[in-house]
């Protein structure tokens, strides 16, 4: 099961009509209410190959958002590799050099290395500094149902239930190297504001996907009071309208390949709830991985083979 098993059925907005923006950094445009209030910003493809935010943030741009308070910042954040993407090769524009949500990690940001990802990070970083919340839109490699992640800070747990966008809330990483932009330090550090979560919209090119993108860009910026409801109401999506309340679960594990020859049971495709605990789920060579408690949410199962690969996150249900 890789991503070339999918049908692309979204189409990739030109985004080169933003290069410019407004900020002196190419692909940012920022929108200043004139009025006290936080800097939100919205990121769209930190991966070049999950065009769902790029169709969010089209909407949002040539839709006239505006902030009825504070900044708004918009950021097509890895444009390079977005440029490459072709539906007919979808799952190959990922990255130029390495991948942009694992870099930010203050000695590699500091020091001398120089790959594509890099630059643009030390080009965003001074952007990012500014901002109090911050929305990463991304997608995923199967037809999981879409899920916000938050490290599971406090602040973060009370800003996703405002925001209550999508159906699912996963606090904690389970990831293997280095660290992902919500986790960049300004963020993650308790002793101020800042909130920075990631949204997984669904798979990476399925319909559904560009619309859940819109609607938890909708949802963020109600929650952030950074839209009008008026806004907010015109363009959300009659399914985004009225959610239940989410639900919160927490990350216990993250589970990697220790060989070549991992294989899952059955054909996950993410938040199935394992009712027993010890159920086998996979098999790691001639080792099996069970479930370490009853009701187990598999969270994000990794198809593609290799040794090393991080291949599944393990939940339990919050409080």
């Amino acid at each position: 099961m890789t991503d070339q098993t999918y049908p692309v059925e979204l189409t990739a907005p030109d985004i080169e009509p933003y290069r410019k923006g407004n900020t002196g950094v190419e692909f940012v445009t920022t929108f200043d209410s004139g009025t006290p209030g936080p800097h939100v910003m919205i990121n769209a493809v930190t991966h070049g190959n999950e065009i769902c935010g790029a169709i969010a943030l089209d909407h949002l741009l040539r839709n006239d958002v505006r902030p009825i308070q504070g900044k708004l910042s918009l950021g097509f954040v890895n444009w390079m590799a977005y440029s490459n993407f072709d539906a007919n090769a979808a799952g190959d524009s990922r990255f130029v050099d390495e991948d942009f949500n694992r870099v930010w990690v203050e000695d590699r940001l500091d020091g001398d290395e120089d790959t594509a990802e890099l630059r643009r990070a030390r080009e965003l970083r001074p952007i990012f500094d500014t901002v109090d919340q911050l929305l990463d839109i991304h997608s995923m490699g199967t037809y999981s149902k879409a899920l916000m992640i938050c490290n599971g800070l406090d602040k973060e747990r009370r800003f996703t239930r405002a925001v209550n966008f999508p159906a699912y809330i996963m606090c904690g990483s389970g990831h293997i190297v280095g660290k992902r932009l919500i986790e960049y330090t300004p963020f993650n550090d308790t002793a101020n504001d800042k909130v920075a979560l990631l949204v997984e919209c669904g798979q990476h090119w399925a319909k559904d996907t560009g619309t859940a993108a819109l609607d938890t860009a909708l949802h963020f910026l109600r929650a952030a009071e950074a839209v009008s409801p008026d806004f907010f109401a015109e363009h959300v999506s009659d399914e985004g309208r009225a959610p239940a309340p989410a639900e919160m679960w927490d990350v216990t594990d993250g589970i990697t390949a220790k060989t070549d020859n991992f294989a899952f049971v059955e054909p996950y495709i993410g938040m199935e709830v394992i009712a027993k605990a010890d159920t086998v789920i996979a098999h790691d060579g001639g080792e099996p991985i069970t479930t370490p408690y009853d009701d187990c949410l598999l969270m994000m199962p990794n198809h593609k083979a290799g040794a090393g690969m991080r291949k599944l996150r393990l939940c339990k249900r919050a409080g």
